[in-house]
């Protein structure tokens, strides 16, 4: 891999460092890697966080989850301050939470990990083989909006790793391909209503970002489209690729409530590190899901993005390949219906195939897959719409399934060729369910 070219940065220093006193912030690197002396295959995510709500509600967290891929196991650390920021340069890009630290600036940065309580220290560069880019960059100025807050968020989706880690009493040489991101703005996701202070500038967001959307849509009735609602916009889908040609992906979608259907999203793939392209015509299907294991929401494993800009057509099938881990994070603060935040990553691989109307290419790679869910006292509920047209005739299908009223049925309407209406319910087996509304205030308060 050669050195990418800086003569071009859309970061400047100030991007890079800490914005405090922001609501939130943080930074996030995914990665594989091959240790060199052992040949056995990980993947790692860290993320840094920090939060200042007021100076009563101040905190920060590392969260680390190392995926040994020949095992299929996963080991985790996780410490979280209620008390401190995360410790920074006023300079410079450095940040640390206890021994483990962040530092450097385009196109090279330093990585210094530490999970005291299993002697693993994993030390590494990570230089750049493609320039940041920011979410909506041409639309917002990669500004996004969350619920009443906005945030910005900017990633770097292929940097080389070459480093080090501690394992076992073992130092193993490594080397490896991973991604970086740098996230920050005023929004609360425990309360994702209640930050108003910049409500001027996120709205105009969210009508900059509306119109953009319309203006690659053709309004038509779909098929079929289905809601969820832990498919909450205060949520998302996202996944990072890169492909064994080269070519590396961020894709994210907020949802809006959508469980398979149109993407409230975007989908960015470079194919040399510099010039991105961006899908907006998307749908997404899921092809597999899965019920967490202690609450009540399930997320994708696997699924389907289709996507059109022009004449380019780009199709892409992410799968879990290994175990995930499920981080829910409750929150400490009452509240009246969102009650805590879970993300599920896990590592896997990416088949599809990308066509710019003069050649088709097949693509293959490897993929991080991490749904994040805004768990709600509503528990999972689902609802199907399938619409009847002709020369079938004129009618809609409903299926819906709700743990809340622990009920699920049918409801179908046809009004041609002969009218006629269909109604089916059924209970829910309570014990099915894996965490009411009750239990989960429960284990809040615990």
């Amino acid at each position: 891999m050669k050195d990418i070219d800086t003569t071009y940065n859309p970061w400047t220093p100030e991007d890079e460092q800490e914005h405090f006193p922001s609501v939130m912030e943080w930074w996030a690197v995914e990665a594989f890697f091959k240790t060199l002396k052992d040949y056995t295959n990980w993947c790692l995510k860290v993320a840094f966080t920090e939060w200042y709500e007021n100076k009563d509600r101040i905190g920060s967290i590392s969260n680390i989850t190392l995926f040994n891929l020949d095992t299929n196991t996963h080991i985790i650390y996780y410490k979280r301050d209620d008390v401190n920021k995360l410790r920074s340069d006023p300079d410079k890009l450095h940040i640390s939470f206890e021994k483990s630290s962040i530092s450097g600036a385009f196109p090279k940065y330093h990585m210094h990990f530490v999970d005291p309580d299993k002697d693993i220290i994993i030390d590494f560069d990570l230089i750049a083989q493609a320039y940041p880019h920011w979410i909506a960059q041409d639309i917002t100025k990669g500004w996004l909006p969350l619920g009443l807050g906005f945030y910005r968020y900017g990633f770097i989706p292929k940097n080389l790793l070459i480093g080090t880690i501690q394992l076992d009493g073992k130092i193993k040489p490594m080397e490896g391909i991973g991604y970086y991101e740098h996230v920050w703005g005023d929004f609360l996701y425990d309360n994702p209503l209640g930050n108003v202070k910049g409500i001027k500038k996120t709205l105009r967001t969210y009508w900059h970002l509306i119109e953009w959307w319309l203006s690659k849509h053709t309004p038509r009735i779909p098929h079929s489209i289905t809601f969820s609602t832990e498919n909450n916009p205060f949520g998302y889908d996202w996944a990072w690729a890169v492909f064994d040609n080269g070519w590396s992906l961020f894709y994210g979608n907020l949802m809006f409530w959508v469980m398979d259907g149109p993407v409230m999203g975007s989908l960015m793939l470079t194919k040399d590190g510099k010039q991105y392209e961006e899908f907006s015509n998307m749908k997404c299907h899921y092809t597999k899901t899965r019920y967490a294991q202690h609450y009540d929401f399930y997320y994708p494993t696997e699924f389907e993005v289709s996507a059109q800009e022009g004449k380019k057509q780009l199709f892409l099938k992410f799968s879990m390949t290994k175990e995930p881990r499920e981080y829910v994070n409750l929150f400490p603060y009452a509240q009246q219906l969102w009650m805590g935040l879970a993300i599920c990553e896990g590592p896997g691989r990416v088949v599809g195939f990308y066509d710019d109307g003069k050649q088709r290419i097949s693509l293959t790679g490897i993929c991080k897959i991490e749904p994040q869910r805004q768990l709600s006292l509503l528990g999972h509920n689902t609802l199907k719409l399938e619409f009847i047209k002709p020369p079938s005739g004129v009618g809609i299908n409903c299926t819906f399934e709700s743990h809340f009223f622990k009920k699920q049925g049918q409801y179908k309407l046809v009004f041609t060729p002969w009218p006629h209406c269909t109604i089916k319910m059924r209970p829910i087996d309570p014990t099915t369910i894996h965490c009411n509304s009750d239990q989960l205030k429960t284990a809040r308060n615990h």
